[in-house]
């Protein structure tokens, strides 16, 4: 699986398909449109060992995600602040409106970060600006368990568990076609805190009861958010799997912009101005240890304060580039309804990874 990703990470950076996209005040990215992947989940559990996965934090964000949530206080509390970025984004004009938070905080500076953590600790603190503030609007709970439409017959708005039907439906015909939990409400989207990536998910089983899932993603952040999606889907596909009494086989993952950040500001600059060079140093790596002389010409000549070099994703995946793959871990999930999980029902084995590259997240 790791090799898989990185292989996936380097198409990225050499394609004769990638661009560069973005300017010079916020984040520039890397991007390549259109990859897929496929993960055995016979062969192991496909969780990322060139770096060290906060499991924990994605694990509470799947339950999140299955019991139709979307209020963040639930992640705060459980220290997993995974949608505290896109959600204080997202509420911050009506907080700065009522006094909250000053007006013209400048995005990605440190009173931004300090305001972000302000913001994360009221959520955890206080019950009451939690129900007002602390909603990333109708994303990816609201649409797996209460899709909303209106119904001309009834004259009325109606809501339909997507989830559920995709697992009765697998369950009366396993090899069907139309086993489809889709993300993206046009209606609702103006209002979430951000967007769909991943957009829908299919399912569907051989006569032996083998179940496949695919997932289409349409913007796939490749160093922090691909890697927890791969892990988070293979965890849903065993699942879903358990619930319609089958065998996890098949987790397929279909890209559509794959991209890195590129620091932010002059040093988003210096990699656009710097991207063919990039390219050909990368293309002339022939073992791993040299994707770190990469590195090294990186920051040796790209413009950083280390406010800015936090958010460069470019030298962060060449550095896991340098790694070498470790053996897949084992997932083990209790069979109970999937709206009853809890953290403690999530159990990973064996898993030995090579230690943690932090960056944050560009939003």
């Amino acid at each position: 699986m790791a090799q898989q990703y990185l292989d996936h990470s380097k198409a990225i950076l050499t394609s004769n398909r990638s661009n560069f996209k973005g300017g010079s005040k916020e984040s520039g990215i890397i991007s390549l449109f259109g990859y897929q992947n496929e993960y055995d989940l016979r062969e192991g559990y496909p969780l990322l060992t060139t770096k060290k996965m906060a499991t924990r934090s994605m694990f509470h964000e799947t339950i999140w995600f299955l019991r139709g949530d979307t209020n963040i206080k639930y992640l705060e509390d459980n220290n997993a602040p995974v949608w505290r970025p896109d959600a204080f984004q997202g509420n911050l004009p009506g907080m700065q409106k009522e006094g909250i938070f000053p007006e013209g905080i400048a995005k990605y500076s440190p009173d931004w970060d300090k305001a972000m953590e302000e913001y994360g600790q009221r959520i955890k603190e206080d019950p009451e600006f939690a129900e007002r503030w602390g909603d990333a609007g109708p994303i990816y709970g609201k649409q797996w368990r209460r899709w909303e439409y209106f119904d001309h017959d009834k004259g009325k708005f109606v809501e339909i568990d997507q989830l559920e039907k995709l697992i009765n439906g697998l369950r009366k015909k396993p090899t069907g076609k139309k086993h489809i939990v889709d993300s993206w409400n046009p209606g609702d989207t103006p209002k979430m805190s951000l967007p769909p990536c991943h957009v829908l998910y299919q399912a569907t089983a051989n006569e032996e009861g083998e179940l496949e899932l695919q997932l289409y993603q349409r913007s796939c952040d490749q160093f922090l958010g691909v890697p927890f999606n791969i892990a988070s889907y293979a965890a849903l596909t065993q699942v879903i799997a358990q619930e319609a009494e089958m065998v996890p086989k098949t987790f397929i993952h279909t890209f559509g912009d794959s991209h890195f950040y590129a620091g932010i500001g002059k040093r988003t600059q210096w990699h656009r101005d710097n991207f063919k060079e990039l390219q050909k140093r990368i293309r002339n790596v022939s073992a791993r240890e040299e994707y770190l002389e990469v590195v090294d010409w990186i920051n040796k000549n790209a413009p950083g304060d280390g406010n800015e070099e936090k958010y460069d994703h470019v030298t962060a995946i060449l550095e896991q580039m340098s790694r070498e793959p470790k053996p897949l871990p084992k997932l083990h999930i209790t069979k109970k309804p999937f709206d009853q999980l809890t953290i403690d029902d999530f159990v990973v084995e064996d898993y030995n990874p090579h230690p943690p590259i932090r960056r944050s997240m560009a939003v």
